[in-house]
C-alpha cells in the first residue's frame, strides 16, 4: 500500500497472467530457460495478407486521430462480420471500436455500474473481469462450477445467484481460462432464466469465438428475446494473432454504445489508424483463412492433455475452445515437493516456475482455487519439453 496513491489502484489487484509473463521475461533475461505456458497469445505470425494491408494504410498516408467508435467502413466490416458469423444484425449506432477487447470491456463496466451493483461471474473466469467491477464501483459475485460439469454454470447456479442488486452477468465462450463452449441449448436455458430479470445486462465475451473445436459457435445475443439486453464483445487478437495490434469492439445496444463511446472519448479517443484499417481486411475475409492456426490449436490441445494423462495428480477435462487446458492440481495441496509446502494452486504454479522453470498461472486468479492453466499456444517441442519438466519436478 502506498498512501500517495488512490484507494482505488492500491486495492487494485495486478492483472496474475501479466505478473507471470514479466516474471518469465526477467528470468529468461538471467538467462533461465524457461518455458512460458502462461500467456493467452498465438505464437503464429500476422497472416500476410493482414500485414499487406497495414502496409497499404501507411503508404496510403493514414496517420490521423481516428472517430473515436472507429472507422465507418471498419463498422460496416464488423456488421458484416457479425451477419456472416453470428446471424446479428447491428447498425453503425450500435459499433464501438477500441484499443483491444479488454477496453471494450473496461468501458461497459464504467457506463453501467454505479456503487454496490452486483455483477455476476461464472468462475473460473477471465483474470480482469473481477477488478474492471471493483474500479467502478461493482461487487464481484462468483457463481462456482467445477471439473465435473466442464466448468460451466447451470441455471439452477446462475437464478439462486441472482439479487435485486444483480447488474451484469459477464462470462465468455470459449472461455479464458477453462476452454469450455456454451452450446446454443445452454445459453437457452441461462437466457431462459434471465427474461424473468429484466433489469439484468448480459456481456458476452466471445473474443475466442473462431478458436473452436465443438462444431459451432453461439451468442446469447441470437436470442431474441435477449438481443436488446445483450453486449457481444469481440476483436482481432486471438483468431487473427493480433495482440498487440489492440483492436477490440462490441454491438449491442445503441443507448449501451452511445455511453461506451461517451466513456472513450475522454480516455483513449480513438483506436490506431494503421491496425483499423488492417483490421477491415481481416475481418472481411472468411473464418477459413485463419483454419490452419484453429487445426493447429487442435492438434496441441490433443498432445497436451495426453501427456498430462501420464502425470499423476493432474485431473482433465476436454476443453472445446481456445487454446488452453485448466487442470485440477488439488492433489498435491497438503503435500511437501522437494522440500515445499504445497497448499494452495499458487504455491504449486510457483513451484513449478522455480523447479520445472515452466511458467502457469494459478487458478486464484481466475476465481477457481483448485486449477492452473496452462496455454498451449506453444510449439509442440516446446508442450512436449515442459510436460517432461513437470512430470520430472513431480516424480
Amino acid at each position: 500500500m502506498d498512501n500517495r496513491l488512490s484507494k482505488r489502484v492500491n486495492e487494485m489487484a495486478t492483472s496474475a497472467t501479466l505478473a507471470m509473463a514479466a516474471k518469465t521475461r526477467e528470468l529468461k533475461e538471467q538467462g533461465i530457460d524457461i518455458i512460458g505456458l502462461s500467456l493467452g497469445e498465438p505464437d503464429f505470425p500476422v497472416p500476410d495478407f493482414i500485414k499487406d494491408a497495414a502496409i497499404q494504410a501507411i503508404q496510403d498516408n493514414y496517420h490521423s486521430y481516428t472517430p473515436v467508435d472507429g472507422y465507418g467502413d471498419l463498422k460496416k466490416a464488423i456488421i458484416t462480420k457479425f451477419k456472416r458469423d453470428n446471424h446479428l444484425e447491428y447498425k453503425p449506432s450500435q459499433i464501438v471500436v477500441s484499443s483491444g477487447a479488454k477496453q471494450s470491456l473496461a468501458n461497459l463496466t464504467m457506463v453501467l455500474l454505479d456503487d454496490g451493483d452486483e455483477v455476476l461471474l461464472p468462475a473460473p473466469y477471465w483474470v480482469s473481469y473481477a477488478d474492471q467491477c471493483k474500479v467502478a464501483g461493482g461487487i464481484p459475485k462468483e457463481i462456482p462450477t467445477s471439473i465435473e460439469t466442464d466448468f460451466k454454470v447451470t441455471a439452477e447456479a446462475l437464478e439462486a445467484a441472482i439479487t435485486p442488486k444483480t447488474k451484469l452477468i459477464i462470462y465468455s465462450s470459449p472461455c479464458n481460462p477453462s476452454g469450455s463452449v456454451y452450446s446454443k441449448k445452454e445459453l437457452r436455458k441461462l437466457a431462459d432464466v434471465l427474461v424473468k430479470y429484466p433489469d439484468v445486462i448480459v456481456i458476452s465475451d466471445e473474443i475466442y469465438e473462431h478458436i473452436n473445436f465443438s462444431g459451432g459457435h453461439a451468442s446469447m445475443a441470437e436470442f431474441d428475446d435477449m438481443y436488446d439486453r445483450t453486449v457481444v464483445v469481440n476483436g482481432v487478437s486471438k483468431a487473427f494473432s493480433m495482440t498487440g495490434w489492440r483492436i477490440g469492439y462490441i454491438g449491442g445496444p445503441e443507448w449501451i454504445a452511445k455511453a461506451c463511446n461517451k466513456m472513450q472519448g475522454q480516455v483513449t479517443s480513438g483506436a490506431n489508424c494503421i491496425a483499423q484499417r488492417a483490421t477491415i481486411t481481416a475481418l472481411e475475409n472468411p473464418p477459413s483463412k485463419i483454419q490452419f492456426m484453429v487445426d493447429a490449436f487442435k492438434e496441441r490441445r490433443k498432445l497436451i492433455l495426453n501427456l498430462l494423462s501420464e502425470i499423476e495428480g493432474f485431473k482433465t477435462n476436454q476443453p472445446e475452445g481456445a487454446f488452453y487446458v485448466f487442470p485440477d492440481i488439488s492433489y498435491f495441496f497438503g503435500k511437501t515437493l522437494r522440500g515445499k509446502n504445497i497448499n494452495t494452486a499458487s504455491d504449486f504454479s510457483l513451484y513449478l516456475l522455480e523447479e520445472a522453470k515452466v511458467a502457469t498461472v494459478t487458478g486464484e486468479a481466475f476465481g477457481d482455487p483448485n486449477c492452473i492453466r496452462l496455454s498451449y499456444a506453444a510449439s509442440e517441442t516446446e508442450i512436449k519439453e515442459a510436460m517432461r519438466r513437470i512430470k520430472e519436478a513431480l516424480a
